[in-house]
Parts: C-alpha cells; structure tokens; sequence
C-alpha cells in the first residue's frame, strides 16, 4: 500500500473514532515500514528505495501522527479528564506516552532525513526499536481501553465537534 492509499481508505471527519482507530493503524504500518528500512539500509545500503521511504515515514511521523496527537490531547482527553479518576489517570499515562514518543522521534528524525552514508548509529536503531515497541502498546491501550470509553462517553454531537476540530486541523471544510 503506497502513501496515497493510506489516505485513500480512511473514514471521514463526520466519524471521528473510525478515523482515531484508522490513524492508529496507519502508526502501526510506518512503524512497520521504519524497522524494515533499518533491515534494509543494513543488508542492502542506501538506495532509491530507502530514500524514498526515509521521506515517507519522516513526513508521515512530522505531519499526520503530530495531528493525531493534538486531536487526542486537544479534542478527547479534555472532554474526558474530568469524569472519573480512572479516566484522568488513563489521560495522564497515554499523554506521558506521547511525550515519551516525542523525545523517541527527535532522536530518529535527525538521521532519517539525512540518511547516513552506511548505516543508522546505534543510538538511532535502539530509539526506533523503541519508538515502534511504544506505539504498538500505546495504539493497543487506546484502542482497547481509551476508545471504547470514549464511545460510550460522549454525546453525538460532542463527537461532531470533535470531528469538525479534526478536520480544521487539517484545513478541511466540512
């Protein structure tokens, strides 16, 4: 699946869970993507093909997962921190992952946008195994444990505003 699929197959703003969820999965496929350009640039160098997915994963993880993370942190988890402490302290841990993924990725962008002339450092290999492990876990713990609250916490109209925000986010008119 290129770039342009991913983009092709998502739900619309007017179901802003459907598009929280397919988000997470698009994290999960450019993490997938960025452990196999790892793989590659170490078995078979830097090529037209590594470049060329260097540049998809970066624009991805610096353009859309960024949005992803406001829409959570600005749209649902405002919405949300105040019904239980359960939920707040649920908010709390899945904004610290964020944060954590952050530091993650500005360890790994810097060389993935370069491209190093053999192979990424150390450092850079052990945060994106880092970074991919977290995600993973963090997607799961939001889809398993956050989303579901969310469905059943909040009115149809809450979830159109959400879903609006989303797309202004964006640039998009609905």
């Amino acid at each position: 699946m290129n770039e342009e699929d991913l983009h092709k197959n998502l739900p619309g703003f007017d179901e802003p869970l459907a598009l929280l969820r397919a988000c997470h999965k698009n994290i999960l496929d450019h993490c997938d993507r960025l452990e196999n350009l790892i793989t590659h640039i170490d078995t078979q160098g830097i090529d037209d093909e590594a470049r060329k997915a260097a540049r998809n994963i970066v624009r991805y993880f610096s353009t859309s997962a960024l949005r992803h993370h406001r829409d959570e942190e600005e749209d649902l988890f405002p919405r949300l921190n105040r019904q239980s402490i359960k939920i707040a302290e649920l908010i709390r841990d899945l904004k610290q992952e964020h944060a954590k993924l952050d530091q993650l990725w500005e360890i790994i962008s810097p060389e993935l946008k370069k491209l190093p002339d053999d192979n990424f450092s150390d450092n850079v290999v052990q945060a994106s195994h880092d970074f991919c492990a977290l995600s993973r876990q963090h997607v799961n713990r939001e889809n398993m444990e956050f989303l579901p609250l969310v469905a059943n916490s909040l009115s149809e109209l809450e979830l159109t505003d959400i879903g609006e925000c989303m797309a202004a986010r964006r640039g998009v008119r609905i």
